[in-house]
C-alpha cells in the first residue's frame, strides 16, 4: 500500500476532480462538518477576496492527504511567515479536517507538510481526530434543528420548558398592532439593506469597543461576494425583517448543503421593544421547513437567546499544534500565564489573559492578507 503523504497546494490550483472529492468527504463525515466553512467554497472564497496581498510565501493554502492517486483528507488554513491560521479567522467560525473515515495522520505531520512552526486554531470540530489533545479549552455552538417540521421543533422547545417562541409570538402581534405589517423576506437581494447592515454592524462593533472587521479591504470584498453570489452550492443568504413599511432586522448567513449558518445579524435600535432580530430567526426557522436545510448553527457564544433556540450543540475546541520552535514555545508560555490568570479568584481580572490572547489573535486574522 502507498504510504501516506500530505499535498500543499492552492485552492485556486485544486482540479474540479478534487473539489468534488471534497464535497464528497464532506457529506459523508457527521452532520456537525455540514458547515459553509469546511467546505472547499469557503477556502476559494477567501483566496479570491485576499488575492490583492497575497504572496507565495503568504496565503491560503489546503494541506491534502493522499495514498496514491486517492485524495483521503482536505484542510483549508492561512499561512504566513512562522504560523498558520484558520482560513478567513477572524471571519471563521469552524475549523476541521474533512477526512474519509478512518485515516490515520497526526497535527504535527500537517503543520510540518505546511512549512509553519505552528497551527492556531479557536473553533476545532476535529476533537477526535488527529487534533485531539492539542486543545486548551472548549465552547459550544449552539445550533436549532427543526427536525421534520417547524412545529415539531417549537413543540420540542415548549416541552423543554422554553418560552422563547412563545414571547416572539407576542411581541409580533404588538409590533403589527402598534406599527403594521410584519415581513420577512428570504434570501432578499436588496443592496440597500445589505449596506444597512454593514452599518449597523460597524455601528455596533464601534460602541463597544471592538476592532471594525470591515476596515480590511479583503473582509469587505469577501462579505460582498458572498452577498452577490448566485451559487446554488455555496454563498450568503441576505434575510430581512420590515415592520410597518421599515427595516428592522437584517441578516446576512451562509448556505451549506443542509444548514444555514448564522454569520452577521443586526437591527434597528428603535424597533428594540419588539425584538425584531428574534422574530427574524423565527421566521428563518419557520422558512426551513419547505428547503432543504433544517439546521440554523448560531455559533458559539454564551448568549440567552441562542442557548434558547437551540436544540442541539457542537463542541469546538481552541488551542495550537506547533513543532518544536521559537514559535511554539512562546504561545505555550502565553496559554501557561492564561491557565495560572484563570485559576485565581479574581473575577474578571482572571479572564483578562485570554482575552488579550483572543484580540490578538483576531488582529493576526484581519491582517493577515
Amino acid at each position: 500500500m502507498p504510504a501516506l503523504q500530505i499535498e500543499v497546494v492552492r485552492p485556486q490550483d485544486l482540479t474540479p476532480a478534487r473539489l468534488a472529492r471534497w464535497s464528497e468527504l464532506q457529506g459523508q463525515q457527521d452532520i456537525t462538518y455540514d458547515s459553509p466553512f469546511l467546505s472547499p467554497h469557503w477556502a476559494r472564497a477567501v483566496e479570491r477576496a485576499q488575492a490583492r496581498g497575497a504572496t507565495e510565501a503568504r496565503g491560503v493554502r489546503v494541506a491534502v492527504a493522499r495514498q496514491g492517486s486517492e485524495d483521503l483528507g482536505f484542510m483549508a488554513v492561512h499561512v504566513g511567515g512562522a504560523t498558520a491560521l484558520p482560513v478567513g479567522a477572524p471571519l471563521c467560525d469552524y475549523q476541521g479536517l474533512v477526512a474519509a473515515p478512518g485515516l490515520e495522520v497526526s497535527a504535527r505531520e500537517i503543520v510540518a507538510a505546511l512549512g509553519v512552526q505552528r497551527l492556531d486554531f479557536c473553533h476545532m470540530l476535529d476533537a477526535t481526530g488527529p487534533f485531539q489533545g492539542f486543545s486548551h479549552g472548549e465552547s459550544l455552538s449552539q445550533v436549532a434543528d427543526i427536525g421534520p417540521s417547524y412545529e415539531a421543533y417549537a413543540a420540542e422547545r415548549r416541552a423543554a420548558g422554553i418560552g422563547l417562541l412563545k414571547d416572539c409570538d407576542k411581541k409580533r402581534r404588538k409590533a403589527q398592532r402598534e406599527l403594521g405589517e410584519v415581513v420577512f423576506t428570504p434570501f432578499s437581494r436588496a443592496s440597500s439593506d445589505y449596506d444597512q447592515l454593514i452599518a449597523w454592524k460597524r455601528a455596533q462593533l464601534k460602541a463597544t469597543g471592538q476592532f471594525d472587521i470591515f476596515q480590511p479591504g479583503w473582509t469587505r470584498r469577501l462579505i460582498s461576494d458572498l452577498f452577490e453570489s448566485r451559487d446554488p452550492d455555496f454563498g450568503g443568504a441576505l434575510f430581512s425583517l420590515h415592520i410597518g413599511g421599515k427595516l428592522a432586522a437584517v441578516h446576512l448567513h451562509l448556505r451549506g448543503a443542509r444548514t444555514i449558518h448564522g454569520w452577521l445579524i443586526a437591527h434597528d435600535p428603535a424597533f428594540d421593544r419588539y425584538s425584531p432580530g428574534l422574530l427574524l430567526f423565527q421566521d428563518i426557522l419557520r422558512w426551513m421547513e419547505t428547503t432543504p436545510y433544517h439546521r440554523l448553527d448560531l455559533g458559539a457564544g454564551d448568549y440567552r437567546f441562542k442557548r434558547e433556540l437551540a436544540n442541539a450543540q457542537v463542541s469546538v475546541g481552541h488551542g495550537f499544534v506547533g513543532v518544536l520552535s521559537p514559535a511554539t514555545l512562546l504561545r505555550q508560555a502565553a496559554y501557561s500565564l492564561r491557565r495560572a490568570a484563570e485559576s485565581l479568584p479574581l473575577g474578571g481580572v482572571s479572564e483578562l489573559p485570554g482575552k488579550a490572547m483572543r484580540r490578538v489573535d483576531r488582529l493576526r486574522g484581519l491582517r493577515s492578507a
